[in-house]
């Protein structure tokens, strides 16, 4: 069965397979089924005839690095830290064509791909950060409902250190927030992360605003519309407030995120715990924040010191 299977059919199924069993986020699903799709085409290309499921297992070390060479050198050249994502996509996708299609390459784990410096978190500052939380219920153009929701999701990125997909999955029965929130995070792993009083009076005074009459199992932030709020939300509304605010275009909802772990080292948390509260699967992800907080010691130092 899966032998007659085409290779778009094959780049289908392990779409599914991702969205509904490995629940990834709609914008890994766009970027894992592109890469995937050029990689089809170039392989399709290459070898002038259509590709079937058993052809995967004939894929050759140098057809992928000729593949990859071809992102590298195209009118839109792929950056190294780009060509590193494609690579994962597509290790990805071979491993799913083994395990459910019976097409098994262990030539893909011999291609490594260009290596990449991973670069520093670019937070704001602690008074731009209480800035940014502020700013929505100062807009006289708002609703006091809708302002009340933008404080209370930028409260949770940089209260509680949330992504933003994280954030929008909160349901309606979870307002109250509890002491210690559930959040499941990527690749479908749960941390427990601390509410802080702010954050809770937050979603406590949007809850109290909404026109919407919710359901406890609907999501709790919703749009002007009653729609579920969208990400592409929370990024306008934060482009909007930095340009209020005069903040670098570094300004973002995640650098909300990446404060929330910088000014927390910065207060003397340990990395380990840090780790906990963010849901990194690695301690070297963390650690990118010591580069952060050694480069603001520098800076004051600089600043301060009589003999600088």
């Amino acid at each position: 069965m899966a032998a007659s299977l085409s290779a778009e059919q094959a780049r289908q199924a392990w779409l599914q397979h991702l969205a509904h069993e490995r629940r990834a986020s709609p914008r890994t699903l766009e970027a894992y089924g592109f890469a995937a799709q050029r990689y089809i085409a170039f392989l399709e290309q290459h070898r002038a005839e259509a590709l079937r499921v058993p052809g995967f297992s004939t894929v050759t070390p140098a057809e992928v690095r000729g593949w990859l060479a071809h992102l590298r050198s195209g009118d839109r050249p792929l950056s190294p830290r780009s060509l590193s994502q494609s690579l994962s996509a597509i290790r990805t996708f071979h491993r799913f064509l083994d395990r459910r299609l019976d097409a098994p390459n262990a030539a893909i784990a011999l291609v490594r791909g260009p290596r990449v410096k991973p670069g520093a978190p670019r937070p704001v500052t602690e008074d731009q950060a209480h800035g940014l939380l502020a700013e929505p219920g100062l807009d006289p153009d708002r609703e006091d409902w809708e302002a009340a929701r933008d404080q209370a999701v930028l409260s949770l990125l940089y209260g509680c250190g949330l992504r933003i997909s994280e954030a929008l999955s909160l349901k309606r029965s979870d307002a109250p927030l509890p002491d210690l929130l559930r959040i499941t995070g990527k690749g479908s792993k749960t941390r427990m992360v601390p509410v802080l009083p702010a954050v809770r009076a937050a979603v406590d005074a949007y809850v109290a605003e909404a026109p919407f009459l919710l359901e406890p199992d609907e999501p709790l932030f919703r749009a002007k519309r009653g729609g579920p709020l969208s990400p592409r939300h929370v990024q306008a509304t934060v482009q909007i407030l930095r340009g209020r605010l005069g903040l670098p275009a570094s300004a973002t909802p995640h650098a909300l995120r990446h404060s929330f772990a910088t000014h927390l080292l910065g207060a003397g948390a340990d990395l380990r715990s840090i780790q906990e509260l963010l849901g990194h699967a690695s301690l070297s992800t963390t650690q990118r924040y010591t580069e952060v907080d050694a480069a603001a010691l520098l800076s004051a130092y600089n600043d301060a010191h009589p003999r600088a």
